[in-house]
């Protein structure tokens, strides 16, 4: 079977929204978003707002975790995907799972009691920290920046 054409992995606590859904979207040539995110696959709500931002030349799928696990190598060589995930205890599962994600975007992780900023838009805490450690040890890279033409900076070198 084929792997999967995993274009990115990105990390945005607020999923798609206009960077993702145009700017990350176009920068990279993809034709799919897959919204890995059990809430919101079970939420039509959000979906459909979450649509509105993405052009109609671009599919969108909302899947579960445990769906985008099960399904994930059955997607067509045509479809050029970029899976957004809430935070990186999702992605963790994702790869864990067998989801073969080799790189990950660090764009948005919004701050909140008992997290520390490490950066303009990330917080995280010592649950993220060693999700982004183990992740790293499983062999994927970790660049954070919130839009493409943004210089990337390995999330390892500002949780040490």
């Amino acid at each position: 079977m084929a792997e999967p054409n995993i274009l990115l992995t990105r990390i945005d606590n607020r999923l798609i929204h206009g960077q993702v859904g145009v700017t990350w979207v176009n920068h990279l040539g993809a034709n799919l978003i897959l919204v890995a995110n059990d809430q919101v696959a079970e939420d039509p709500v959000q979906q459909n707002l979450m649509d509105m931002v993405v052009p109609d030349t671009i599919q969108t799928r909302f899947f579960s975790i445990q769906k985008t696990i099960d399904i994930i190598h059955k997607a067509s060589p045509r479809q050029k995907i970029f899976i957004v995930v809430k935070d990186p205890h999702d992605a963790l599962k994702l790869v864990k799972g067998g989801v073969p994600i080799k790189k990950i975007n660090i764009g948005n992780m919004h701050y909140e009691e008992g997290k520390k900023q490490i950066a303009p838009t990330v917080s995280v805490d010592e649950e993220d920290i060693k999700a982004f450690k183990e992740l790293a040890k499983l062999g994927v890279e970790l660049d954070l920046r919130r839009v493409p033409d943004e210089k990337g900076q390995n999330i390892l070198d500002l949780i040490k």
